[in-house]
C-alpha cells in the first residue's frame, strides 16, 4: 500500500499568518478547496494531497509536526500523539494536558489473510472522588469556571497508553516539538481573535496576563508568546514518562491550585486515574465498515444516523434528501437525549418500553439500552416514523431528559503508508477550559464536570436533567466526541474523521460523511455549508452559505431556519482519506487549520 518514490524535502512552513504561500509547497500538492460559492469572506481553505502519509490537525504547526513524525518513521500513532501535544500548546483555548478525551485507531492488517483491528482509548476525564450529584445544583456556575470544575485530566494517561501499545519512536521524540513550541511561537489568527474575548481573565489575572498580555495589553496576531512553563513541565513528561504528571511535583501543583480555586481534587484522584481501552464500537454504511468510539461518546448516535439513512437512495443532493438527512438528526439526538421511542408499525401505536440512555455505561445498568443504539434492528424499528412531507415538534421525537450541551475540543486525523489510522478527539471543554491556568506547571486546567447534569430545575422547554448524566465519583460525563475510522467494502482504509464544537460534533460528522457520498472531495465535504438541529431550541441553524433552493424546500416541509454567519464558533472537522490510490487531506477553515503530507 502507497509505494510511491519519495518526494524531495519540502520547504519551510509560511509565515503563520500568510495560509495562501502554501500553494507553494512541491510535497503536498496544495490546492485551494472548490465547491460552494460562500456568500461570505471565508478562511482560506485548501485541499492535501500526498503519497505516503497526511496529519489533519487543527493548527498548520501541529499538522506538520505530525508529518515530520511520519517522515522520520513514526506510524500514525506517533503523529498523533506528536500533533495533539502540538494542539494544545498553540491551541490552548481548546484543548491540552490539562484535560482529556478519546481516540480510535485502526491497526492495518499484519498480511493479506489477516484483518484489521480497531481499538478505541478512552481518556475522559472522570469526576473526583469526592464529588456527588447535587455539588452543582445551588450553583451551576461552578460547573464552568474555578477550580470545582476541574475533572481528573486524562490526556497524558491516554496518549502514553497508545504510544505503549502501538507506538515505533520514542515517546521523548513525539513530545520534543512541543517543548520547543512552548518556548516561543508566534501567535495564530485563531488565538488572536480569542484573546480579547476575556478581557478581565487576560488583563487582570496575573496567572494569564503574564502569557497573554505580558505588556498590559492583549498580544496580537503574529506577535511572539512564551509558554515557558508548560516547556518545562513538557520537558520533565518527556524524560520521566506519564507518572510524572500524576505524581510529584507536577501533581502536587496541579491538586494545589485547584483546591486554592475551590476544588475538591486530590492526589489519590491524579493517581487513581485510570484510561479504558477496548475494541471499537463497529458498524456498517452501504458496504463500508465504520469504527467509532463507545458511550459515554456520540459514536453510537452517528452509526443509528447512518442506519437510517441507508434505507434511502442519497444519490444527490435534493430537498428531500437533506430533509430526511435532518430527520436523522432529530432522532439521532432523541437518542442521545434520554428517549422513549414511539414506533408506528402499520398504522398501530406500538410504545416500545425502553429508554435509551447515552451516558457512562460503567454506572447503572443500561448497558443493553446503549447498545441497541447502533443497530440496524433499532434503526428499522425507528424508520417508521419518518416521514417525507414534513418535520414535527420536539414531542413528536419524544426526549424525556435534558441533556447538556458540551463545549469546545479539537480533533486530529492521521493516515500512515501502512494503512495505520488514528481519530483523536481531546478537549479541555469549554473555551480556556475552567480559567484555572496553574502558574507553576502552565498547565490550563478543564471544566469537564460541567458536561454532567445538575439535578434541580426543568429547562425552558420542560425537560428534566438526565439523572443517568449527574456526576458521581470517577464518572466520566457525556460526550459529543465521536472519533471516527472507515474502511472501504474490500477493507483497505477509507477515512479517519472527527470533530470539535460541542453538541454539533456528531452532526457535523454524519453530514461531511453525507456530502463525500454525494460526490465531493474531502476539503468541499468539510466546508460545505451545515444544518443543525438538536430539538430544542425549535430551530434549524442553517449556515448562511447553504444553498437557499435547499433552505425553501426545508420551510416548505416545515423546518423554523434560522441563518447564521458559517465563520462564528461551530463545529469543526478534521479529516484525511484515502480513496486507493492517493491520500487527500483537511482541516476546517471555520478554524484556520491547515493540513499536512507528504
Amino acid at each position: 500500500m502507497f509505494k510511491h518514490k519519495l518526494p524531495p524535502p519540502p520547504p519551510l512552513l509560511p509565515e503563520p499568518n500568510d495560509h495562501r504561500k502554501q500553494t507553494r509547497t512541491s510535497h503536498t500538492k496544495l490546492r485551494p478547496s472548490t465547491g460552494i460559492q460562500p456568500s461570505t469572506q471565508r478562511n482560506p481553505a485548501f485541499l492535501i494531497k500526498a503519497n505516503n502519509g497526511a496529519v489533519a490537525a487543527e493548527n498548520h504547526r501541529c499538522s506538520q509536526i505530525g508529518v515530520d513524525t511520519l517522515k522520520e518513521g513514526g506510524n500514525a500513532v506517533d503523529a498523533a500523539i506528536a500533533a495533539t501535544f502540538c494542539t494544545g500548546v498553540v491551541n490552548m483555548f481548546s484543548s491540552g494536558i490539562g484535560g482529556g478525551g478519546f481516540m480510535t485507531i485502526r491497526i492495518p492488517p499484519a498480511n493479506s489473510s489477516a484483518s484489521s483491528q480497531a481499538f478505541t482509548i478512552d481518556f475522559r476525564e472522570t469526576a473526583p472522588a469526592l464529588s456527588n450529584t447535587t455539588m452543582f445544583k445551588d450553583n451551576p456556575h461552578a460547573s464552568q469556571i474555578g477550580g470545582l470544575s476541574v475533572g481528573v485530566p486524562g490526556e497524558v494517561r491516554g496518549l502514553s497508553e497508545a504510544h505503549k501499545r502501538w507506538g515505533s519512536l520514542p515517546w521523548s521524540r513525539l513530545v520534543q516539538p512541543s517543548i520547543d513550541l512552548a518556548r516561543g511561537w508566534h501567535v495564530d489568527r485563531e488565538l488572536g481573535k480569542r484573546i480579547p474575548w476575556y478581557p478581565d481573565l487576560m488583563l487582570n489575572n496575573p496567572d494569564w496576563s503574564s502569557i497573554f498580555a505580558p505588556f498590559g495589553r492583549f498580544l496580537k496576531e503574529g506577535e511572539l508568546i512564551r509558554r515557558t512553563n508548560l516547556s518545562r513541565t513538557l520537558d520533565i513528561i518527556s524524560r520521566e514518562g506519564p507518572d510524572a504528571f500524576y505524581e510529584g511535583p507536577i501533581a502536587d501543583s496541579i491538586v494545589r491550585k485547584v483546591q486554592a480555586t475551590g476544588g475538591i481534587l486530590t492526589h489519590q484522584d491524579m493517581k487513581d486515574y485510570k484510561v479504558i481501552v477496548k475494541p471499537a464500537l463497529q458498524g456498517t454504511y452501504r458496504g463500508r465498515k465504520i469504527y467509532t468510539s463507545h458511550a459515554p461518546t456520540s459514536g453510537p448516535v452517528l452509526l443509528h444516523m447512518l442506519n437510517l439513512l441507508e434505507h434511502y437512495p442519497m444519490e444527490e443532493r435534493t430537498g428531500l434528501n437533506t430533509h430526511r438527512l435532518l430527520e436523522a438528526m432529530k432522532f439521532g439526538f432523541a437518542a442521545r437525549y434520554d428517549a422513549m421511542v414511539i414506533c408506528f408499525v402499520s398504522h398501530d401505536l406500538i410504545l416500545t418500553f425502553g429508554r435509551t440512555k447515552i451516558s457512562d455505561p460503567e454506572f447503572g445498568n443500561q448497558t443493553k439500552l446503549i447498545d441497541e443504539i447502533s443497530t440496524k434492528e433499532f434503526a428499522a424499528r425507528i424508520l417508521t416514523n419518518l416521514t417525507d412531507d414534513s418535520t414535527h415538534l420536539p414531542d413528536y421525537y419524544q426526549p424525556v431528559y435534558d441533556v447538556k450541551t458540551d463545549h469546545g475540543t479539537s480533533h486530529t486525523s492521521v493516515i500512515d503508508k501502512s494503512g495505520m489510522a488514528v481519530a483523536v478527539t481531546s478537549t479541555v471543554n469549554l473555551i480556556f477550559g475552567s480559567q484555572v491556568l496553574d502558574p507553576e506547571t502552565g498547565i490550563i486546567l478543564n471544566d469537564e464536570m460541567d458536561d454532567f447534569s445538575t439535578p434541580g430545575f426543568p429547562n425552558a422547554f420542560g425537560l428534566w436533567p438526565s439523572p443517568y448524566n449527574y456526576p458521581e465519583p470517577g464518572k466520566r460525563p457525556l460526550s459529543s466526541t465521536a472519533p471516527t475510522i472507515i474502511e472501504h467494502p474490500n477493507g483497505e482504509i477509507y477515512l479517519a474523521i472527527g470533530g470539535s464544537g460541542g453538541s454539533r460534533i456528531f452532526g457535523s460528522i454524519f453530514q461531511v460523511l453525507i456530502n463525500l457520498e454525494w460526490g465531493m472531495d474531502i476539503s468541499s465535504a468539510i466546508e460545505y455549508g451545515r444544518l443543525h438541529n438538536q430539538l430544542y431550541p425549535l430551530i434549524t441553524d442553517a449556515d448562511d452559505v447553504y444553498p437557499l433552493s435547499i433552505i425553501d424546500e426545508l420551510q416548505q416541509r416545515g423546518h423554523n431556519i434560522t441563518i447564521s454567519d458559517v465563520n462564528r464558533v461551530a463545529a469543526v472537522i478534521q479529516a484525511v482519506l484515502y480513496d486507493q490510490t492517493s491520500i487527500y487531506a483537511a482541516s476546517d477553515s471555520r478554524k484556520n487549520g491547515i493540513a499536512a503530507g507528504y
